[in-house]
């Protein structure tokens, strides 16, 4: 049976992956199939927002059901829905001030079930709101574009990033991947990725700023290559940090991934550390993504 092209673009969403926008088509995924990833990755605002909508959507639900029934609601003023609304949150949240009670079998049945749906929520909230806010997270802070230039005489390519809180993050480790597209012996293109040798990966104490240096000799991926060539072969490039944050007392990572043309030829980070008056270090972050001619 042939597909129509409404019922095609029904099938596919557009998804994100690191920075990239990636059409998903064919995969078929309920909304409630994966509802615990989607409340842990949705931001804030529309995760408070939806949770508002969920307590407001309930409670009226709970409101008509009292509304209906023949004055199940001791005190409720001439049966106004708006009434039963409140009293409705009032048993949802476990307040219960007193004013309005179940006077009837099928108004203690309702807020029985009621009862349950709220002390349920309440702890489906309460662990989604502690997973939220104790998944480890790192603040790191990446330079906006790579450069390429001289260091210690052979031309290197460079990252900077820098640890925003200024907390330790203990036995610091970087690994760096470049991706491109290449060809295989049969003709078929595929996307390979290489690890690119840092001089240094490891750091024991990230407090400031790190800078990672990959060596382009002929050992390299990326040997003679320039920008046209990362061009042709679509270069992309992905960041991955991991150490032991000591304050809260976990393993954090932090990821960035550069495209081909955010790398800079000829051109070197422009320095943020030197020495206040009084002696003390200063870093200056509002030049932490200026680049300068090499």
């Amino acid at each position: 049976m042939a597909i129509s092209l409404s019922e095609q673009k029904s099938k596919s969403r557009i998804v994100r992956i690191g920075g990239r926008e990636v059409i998903a088509e064919g995969l078929r995924l309920n909304f409630w199939a994966d509802i615990s990833h989607r409340c842990m990755t949705a931001s804030w605002p529309a995760f408070i927002a939806g949770a508002a909508l969920v307590f407001v959507a309930f409670n009226a639900v709970f409101a008509f059901f009292y509304w209906i029934g023949n004055q199940p609601i001791s005190d409720v003023p001439d049966g106004a829905y708006i009434h039963y609304l409140y009293f409705s949150i009032e048993t949802l949240s476990t307040a219960g001030y007193g004013d309005m009670h179940p006077q009837t079998h099928y108004g203690h049945f309702v807020a029985a079930i009621e009862l349950f749906t709220g002390i349920f929520s309440m702890s489906l909230m309460t662990g989604l709101i502690f997973a939220r806010f104790a998944r480890p997270n790192a603040r790191l802070l990446f330079a906006d574009h790579p450069v390429i230039s001289s260091h210690d005489g052979k031309p290197t390519l460079m990252i900077r990033f820098a640890n925003e809180r200024h907390n330790i993050i203990g036995n610091a480790s970087a690994r760096l991947w470049l991706l491109r597209n290449e060809t295989s012996l049969e003709g078929h293109s595929f996307r390979r990725f290489h690890e690119l040798r840092l001089l240094r990966n490891e750091h024991p104490a990230l407090a400031l700023s790190w800078t990672l240096y990959h060596v382009l000799d002929e050992e390299s991926p990326l040997y003679g290559l320039d920008a046209e060539g990362l061009e042709q072969a679509a270069v992309s490039m992905v960041v991955v940090v991991s150490g032991y944050d000591v304050v809260a007392a976990q393993t954090v990572h932090a990821r960035k991934s550069y495209d081909h043309s955010d790398i800079r030829f000829g051109q070197r980070y422009a320095d943020i550390l030197d020495t206040s008056e009084e002696g003390r270090l200063r870093i200056d972050y509002g030049r932490f993504h200026e680049t300068l001619e090499a």
